[in-house]
């Protein structure tokens, strides 16, 4: 059976191959009686567009990009899947290319892959949206791109981002609110700068509990599993050790559990620990751990959608851009030693 094509539904409109296009990349300029007609015809002859049809409305590839640093981190994964999901309605195709955000040579590398796979724009994850050198070379080549959770979402009109902050106060008085007064904090790597949206949250949360805050519970992390385990070893060997740990990731919060276990603390009977981002792990070790569940796989539709929107000319205000994480109540949470729990639940 013949497979119809672009020019098909162009004659069976009644129009040209290029306002078919213009309908298919929903560009504004068309009336809506031709593009009525258009989606008619393809309708009516079950029209599949492909990306060389679409491409002959300009130059353009119908091909995103999607950088990111960390191939292990499984938040990279989940948005993968929603910036396919947004692809995939929106007909566009994905190009995934690990970078290291370390390489004085980042620009030239990307320069090429923009070069050779003709990308029509960017979404790029932490820490690379902490590049400035690496934005304002894209800035200068008039590059479009999106941030996904840069280290401060108001200084970018292109950008989507979560309520770090904002929840992790909401953890802190959880925490609180369970009895503990003495509330670790493991930071996360001093590279990445968009973590410290959760240090402040754990400071605002210290504020809004009525806590002092104390620089001996604080201490400085990598965003590993082994570097939580070295933290925790630190924190809990103090003359006056936290009741509770709160790590800036999952990944060195199950390190604190197992810093606890080997120095028999229980967990969460002697030492309570919170975690962010609830990756697998955080429901597969034991106790499962308390968190802060990201949604990013929503983040990495709308940061494919806002690209798109940016292709197109509109404006991103009508994206939503902030949104919301959740608190996750498991079992490495409990009542502080000797405290009777003034909230049982987030």
């Amino acid at each position: 059976m013949k497979k119809n094509t672009i020019t098909d539904v162009a004659k069976l409109a009644g129009v040209s191959i290029k306002t078919v296009s213009r309908v298919l990349n929903q560009e504004p300029n068309v009336r809506p009686a031709t593009r009525e007609k258009v989606a008619g015809a393809i309708k009516q002859l079950d029209y599949r567009p492909s990306t060389s049809a679409r491409s002959l409305a300009g130059n353009r590839s119908f091909l995103l990009g999607l950088l990111y640093d960390n191939p292990s981190a499984s938040y990279v994964t989940k948005i993968q899947n929603g910036v396919l999901r947004t692809c995939r309605a929106q007909h566009y195709d994905l190009l995934i290319h690990p970078c290291d955000y370390k390489n004085p040579g980042l620009e030239n590398e990307i320069e090429d892959h923009l070069r050779n796979a003709r990308l029509d724009g960017l979404i790029l994850t932490p820490p690379l949206t902490d590049r400035q050198d690496l934005l304002d070379f894209l800035d200068e080549r008039e590059t479009p791109y999106v941030l996904v959770s840069p280290s401060s979402n108001s200084k970018f009109r292109w950008a989507v981002g979560t309520n770090d902050r904002t929840v992790c106060s909401q953890m802190m008085q959880y925490l609180c609110g369970l009895g503990h007064e003495r509330i670790a904090f493991i930071l996360g790597h001093p590279d990445h700068s968009a973590l410290a949206n959760r240090f402040n949250g754990y400071q605002d949360g210290l504020k809004d509990c009525g806590l002092p805050m104390r620089k001996s519970l604080c201490v400085q992390g990598f965003n590993s599993f082994e570097s939580g385990v070295d933290c925790a070893r630190k924190l809990l060997s103090r003359k006056n050790p936290p009741t509770a740990i709160f790590a800036c990731n999952d990944d060195m919060a199950a390190g604190a559990i197992k810093a606890a276990h080997e120095l028999g603390l229980s967990v969460p009977g002697k030492l309570s620990v919170a975690g962010f981002d609830d990756i697998p792990l955080a429901s597969q070790i034991g106790p499962s751990l308390t968190t802060v569940r990201q949604p990013m796989q929503r983040l990495g539709e709308l940061a494919a959608a806002l690209l798109i929107r940016r292709f197109r000319g509109q404006s991103p205000e009508e994206v939503s851009r902030v949104i919301d994480s959740e608190l996750v109540e498991r079992d490495s949470t409990g009542p502080a030693p000797g405290k009777e729990a003034r909230q049982a639940r987030i």
